[in-house]
């Protein structure tokens, strides 16, 4: 055609013809061009021998195929509308390395499989396994008709010239269809997957499919898949549909039937090659790119059964059993305000007097042991002493001669525009300051000397900086897990987050609806606290109006801008908790931890507080501490695991933030850190240490402090040598145990001052004890969890991998669903769960403490109640 059209376009064009030399030449090329077409063609005819077969089923067929010959196996059946069969092929072959595999098509009405022998599965990083026995289950469309024939065909192929012997064997498959709540066992292998199908009964719209194994490896994938051609079976392309999730022991989806329109889906089990994905051991690299690898036996005995899952009634009773308990906290504060008022009527009628307890008499304790002295030595007080508590008597008698008029003068002077920062213009008040915190016996009057107005204001501002980070904290946590959800769903890769899929209840788009609900009671008992506070607040701001002397002169100063912030603080934990397990995983685990450090550091706060109202840490201060303790638990959770310099510069940091903290505690502030703080430190241990050999002055805060160093240092030496796995959890336990630390030494030492415990703060007290320690048994049960894999790490170490992907410096969605248990309450809720209900109470409980433990205080003059 070429020729002839460049022949006439030269004609057409005024061409002459063509020279004589071209002409032979063009007849030559002609006749060879024919020639090998002609040829070609004949050869094509000739190179396969096609023979067709009419096969039957359950009878193994041995032949040998090259490549001049193609064997055609006819396969009819009938299936029945009413009755689900499968149809397996199982392929053997005989001859070892072949330098071309043999292709095997089935060709069926609606679909088509193909798959070569060997079958050449990959993993990681592109390893080679091959696989001389296949075996794969036939995709069976569905069928409108009662009973109907179908034909499918089975081509064997090869471009080998070598004759290559195979085995070639179609069953069926009896036991096809799952029932409900019958166990099903079978074994599966990197190149004999396995899939079934269930067909959801009449009345039950939401069922779960539990996978079990006795064995951890072999590594699997169980997905869920609707019914359509082609099935995807294999390790490299299971997850292109449908849900999915790795195993090892356990497996469990969630299945409701409104995502499947045909009211029936597969259950598909696949080996996988290796075991990274579920935590196993880094394999060998290969010696060559394409050497191909001995994957050695991976079968792997595997169970499958279908549960109903739960019904909308047991949703309902779950809501109604978790409201009911959080409102009865409501009824019974309601209960317990209704009683306290009704007391308290009775006292102003009758004018009970005031027990005269230790504290209140303005003696100094001494019993068997000085106040501020641990040591029972029966030594009396020194001359300093005596005068200043002396001279503090006769003041505090003049003080308590003052008529209520001077007593609501002083009021509304307080009351005036008075600004903190003024006290700081007058030139003696350094000196002052210097005189009066560091006399060996403080009292409360003499660190509440500042206008009530504005310190109310300065602890206001902790309620207004923690709503506004809640606020601007909140919203990008609530966006992101709602892309988190939105990707779970779509994808259908349930590896992205670590529920415990045995008792994972969905509602709606989100996969645990459970988790989710049992966080209300943060968010409840949290507004419940705040509005004890408000109401106390009322209170006081009543009785301030109307000059009542014990509240402007008596109790511990009542400031409640930081019990506004620990209110907001556990409501915020709820929330951020419940943002959490919408899609719990590594990544997000900051979202759970962040407000328990605050609610952690605010009740430190609070303790301090009570007894030290002038020099307590300011909002900015505070909130500036913790947010570095966030910072650092983001970099512990990113570059922590393993990672020796860090945990280095964190312990050395630790540290000295102890001893600093330490420091300012010791000296109530009046320290300064700057050039001669080296010299002076040196000079005070040589003057009291070495040449006096005198003791602290002040006992008890040295002995609080010296442990509270012995504690953190020996915590810190701990996160050295061990390199815990869980940095968020391991700073968390430091924040507790300094909690708890402090407030044991609060107790004591209220007790050891002679004042007294209220039977409402005792009582809560007990219960809070009683409920943490329940709590924290659920707590540790584990359900899920993603801390690293050690053994894992190892064998990075063991083969000097460099290797940076998550799933290896983390514990696997696999090995996680090992911990996974079925719900222990109401068939709706798990462990984890109990943790959310009884922590948010311990919470609670833990916050009335703090509330009303120096309620004893209240009929007592400041001046009579000491600072420790």
């Amino acid at each position: 055609m070429v020729f002839r059209s460049c022949w006439k376009s030269r004609h057409k064009n005024g061409c002459g013809p063509s020279p004589w030399w071209i002409r032979p030449g063009l007849a030559a090329l002609f006749w060879f061009c024919v020639t090998h077409i002609a040829c070609g063609i004949g050869a094509v005819g000739e190179t396969k021998n096609v023979v067709q077969k009419d096969a039957e089923f359950d009878v193994t067929y041995n032949d040998t195929v090259t490549s001049e010959n193609q064997t055609i196996y006819a396969f009819n059946h009938t299936i029945s509308r009413n009755k689900t069969e499968g149809v397996r092929v199982t392929v053997d072959v005989l001859s070892r390395g072949l330098e071309s595999p043999i292709l095997f098509v089935v060709r069926q009405k609606q679909a088509v499989l193909s798959f070569q022998v060997p079958l050449i599965l990959r993993g990681l990083y592109q390893r080679k396994y091959p696989y001389n026995h296949v075996g794969r289950t036939l995709c069976q469309p569905p069928t409108r008709a009662l009973s109907e024939t179908q034909y499918f065909f089975v081509d064997v192929s090869t471009l080998s010239s070598q004759g290559t012997n195979y085995q070639l064997r179609v069953s069926r498959v009896e036991s096809f269809t799952l029932q409900t709540d019958k166990k099903f066992s079978f074994t599966a292998s990197p190149s004999q997957p396995q899939y079934f199908k269930y067909v959801f009964p009449d009345g039950l719209d939401t069922v779960i499919v539990k996978v079990n194994s006795d064995v951890t490896f072999p590594c699997s994938v169980m997905s869920v898949q609707d019914i359509q051609c082609p099935v995807y079976d294999l390790d490299n392309n299971v997850a292109f549909t449908g849900m999915y999730q790795t195993m090892t022991k356990k497996g469990a989806i969630t299945v409701q039937r409104k995502d499947f329109p045909s009211n029936s889906f597969y259950v598909v089990i696949v080996v996988k090659t290796e075991d990274e994905a579920c935590g196993g051991p880094l394999r060998f690299y290969p010696l060559r790119p394409d050497e191909l690898i001995d994957a050695g036996n991976r079968s792997k005995a595997i169970d499958v059964m279908v549960s109903p899952a739960i019904n909308s009634e047991v949703y309902v009773m779950g809501m109604l059993f978790c409201l009911g308990i959080f409102l009865s906290f409501y009824l019974l504060t309601l209960l317990v305000a209704c009683v306290e008022n009704k007391r308290m009527k009775k006292r102003e009628v009758f004018q009970i007097p005031a027990d005269m307890s230790p504290a209140e008499t303005g003696k100094i304790p001494a019993a068997q042991y000085e106040y501020g002295s641990f040591a029972d030595n029966g030594s009396t007080l020194s001359s300093e002493a005596i005068t200043d508590s002396a001279t503090s008597t006769d003041n505090n008698y003049g003080y308590m001669e003052r008529s209520l008029e001077s007593v609501g003068r002083s009021r509304q002077e307080s009351l005036s525009s008075v600004e903190e920062d003024d006290y700081d213009t007058l030139e003696d008040i350094d000196s002052d300051k210097n005189i009066v915190r560091t006399k060996k016996f403080l009292c409360v009057s003499d660190l509440a000397r500042k206008d009530k107005r504005v310190l109310s204001k300065k602890y206001q501002i902790y309620f207004w900086n923690i709503a506004t980070i809640a606020v601007f904290y909140a919203l990008p946590v609530i966006q992101l897990v709602i892309t988190y959800q939105t990707v779970v769903n779509v994808t259908g890769n349930q590896d992205i987050c670590f529920y415990n899929f045995l008792c994972a209840h969905p509602l709606g788009a989100l996969s645990a609806f459970n988790n989710i609900l049992s966080n209300l009671g943060y968010v409840m008992l949290g507004l419940l606290f705040l509005l004890i506070v408000l109401k106390r607040d009322i209170v006081h701001n009543r009785a301030l109006v109307r000059n009542d002397l014990n509240a402007l002169e008596c109790g511990i100063p009542k400031h409640f801008g930081l019990f506004y912030a620990m209110g907001t603080a556990l409501m915020m934990e709820g929330l951020l908790s419940a943002c959490y397990h919408v899609c719990p995983n590594y990544t997000n685990f900051q979202f759970d931890t962040s407000f328990m450090y605050m609610i952690a550091g605010l009740c430190m706060l609070k303790l301090y507080q009570k007894r030290h109202p002038d020099i307590n840490a300011s909002a900015y201060t505070a909130y500036a501490c913790l947010a570095a303790v966030i910072f650092f638990s983001v970099l512990g959770v990113v570059f922590g695991k393993g990672n020796t310099v860090f945990w280095i510069i964190f312990s050395v940091i630790h540290i000295l933030a102890t001893l600093l903290l330490s420091t300012q505690l010791y000296y109530m502030g009046r320290w300064r850190l700057d050039s001669g703080t080296l010299r002076r430190m040196i000079y005070i241990i040589y003057t009291d240490c070495i040449r006096q050999c005198s003791g602290p002055m002040y006992i008890d805060r040295m002995v609080l402090l010296v442990m509270g160093n012995i504690v953190n240092w020996s915590l810190a030496a701990y996160g050295l040598i061990e390199r815990p796995n869980d940095f968020a959890s391991y700073l968390l336990a430091i924040a507790i145990c300094n909690l708890l630390l402090y407030f044991a030494f609060y107790i004591i030492m209220k007790l050891r001052s002679g004042e007294r415990i209220q039977c409402l703060a005792l009582v809560c007290i007990l219960f809070t004890a009683v409920v943490w320690g329940f709590a924290l048994y659920f707590f540790f049960q584990g359900l899920s969890t993603w801390q690293v894999s050690t053994d894992a790490l190892s064998s990075i170490k063991t083969q000097e991998y460099t290797l940076t992907l998550l799933f290896l410096t983390q514990k696997t969605p696999a090995e996680s669903r090992e911990h996974n248990r079925d719900c222990i309450l109401l068939s709706f809720f798990d462990d984890h769960d109990i943790w959310h209900f009884l922590s948010s109470i311990a919470m609670f409980g833990s916050f009335l403490v703090l509330l009303t433990m120096d309620d004893d205080l209240d009929t007592v003059q400041r001046d009579k109640i000491f600072v420790f």
